[in-house]
């Protein structure tokens, strides 16, 4: 992960750097060791201090408002969630020649989600229904709405994404069906949202749910969160669920049909993404080809989506 990011031009964070920044910040915490963890995201570097805490620095400009975000709002959304998040400890400043806020937060026990770490795939659609219902159901006054500073998760996808998503599928002539792809993308265009807008998380993907004995344990990462559409939280129905997993995820969510075919959108449009462009996918993730013909299948049956569609 660390080369594919400095190839990709990730501003080069290392633990030499880390160390200066939280002596020259917080002393206090100065003479404890400081290691890389061992599962990187692609929008921060994450590293571990001490045993208890870790230190997030945004890898590039465009994550660079995300620390400030989480530091505000993640005490006020954690007593409101049946599962452990991120609590901020500090907020970092500009230094020692990096050049945004970063942050210091309390560790969360858990691996990433694997189907093989889940024990029950049912229990874990419930409990991630669960805890997407409870963050919807926050006050969302005041709450950050969908822009740039996290590329426009909660905005309706096809407002944000449409042309790129067409042009995605358009790439694909002869290797999916270039048609139902378009029918699916029309079905969203045609169910907009209509509000009230609500807390989502915007990045619910499996490297941000940690298993804790083989069940949902904590949700990290909430750079993406803001007041909008939650429509984009339901991908995970297609990347990572399937068979009575994503159908007890179906059935406890709070999503009408109209969210849904936005939904479908939204990962209809990241898949056709990375398969035109040949991108590494995560192996513990259904490859792009089969969330594309998944989500196809759906619309062509009317259903929300099947639990043996993938």
């Amino acid at each position: 992960m660390r080369e594919d990011k400095l190839k990709a031009g990730k501003f080069d964070v290392d633990v030499p750097l880390v160390e200066r920044l939280v002596a020259a910040q917080f002393p206090q915490w100065a003479g404890l060791p400081v290691r890389p963890v061992e599962h990187d995201g692609w929008d921060n570097w994450t590293f571990h201090l001490g045993d208890r805490m870790k230190v997030r620095l945004p890898s590039a400009a465009g994550y660079a408002e995300q620390a400030e975000k989480e530091a505000h709002w993640l005490p006020k959304l954690a007593r409101h969630l049946p599962l452990p998040i991120p609590a901020p400890l500090a907020l970092g400043q500009p230094g020692e020649g990096f050049p945004w806020c970063w942050s210091v937060s309390g560790w969360l026990q858990g691996d990433p989600a694997t189907r093989e770490r889940v024990d029950d795939p049912v229990q874990f659609g419930w409990d991630l229904a669960k805890f997407l219902t409870a963050l919807q159901r926050i006050d969302a006054t005041g709450g950050p709405p969908p822009g740039p500073h996290n590329y426009f998760r909660g905005a309706d996808p096809m407002q944000a994404y449409g042309a790129e998503a067409r042009q995605s599928v358009d790439a694909l002539a002869g290797r999916i069906d270039v048609p139902a792809a378009h029918a699916v993308l029309d079905a969203a265009v045609a169910a907009p949202f209509a509000g009230p807008p609500v807390w989502l998380h915007g990045d619910i993907a499996i490297g941000n749910l940690l298993v804790e004995h083989g069940r949902l344990g904590g949700v990290i990462d909430f750079g993406c969160c803001a007041v909008g559409d939650p429509a984009c939280d339901l991908v995970i129905a297609w990347v990572f669920l399937d068979g009575p997993g994503r159908d007890a995820f179906r059935l406890s969510v709070p999503a009408d049909e109209a969210m849904w075919a936005r939904a479908r959108a939204w990962a209809l449009w990241k898949a056709a993404l990375m398969l035109a462009r040949d991108l590494v996918v995560n192996p513990n993730e259904t490859p792009p080809r089969a969330v594309i013909e998944a989500v196809i299948a759906e619309h062509r049956a009317g259903v929300s989506p099947a639990p043996d569609a993938a």
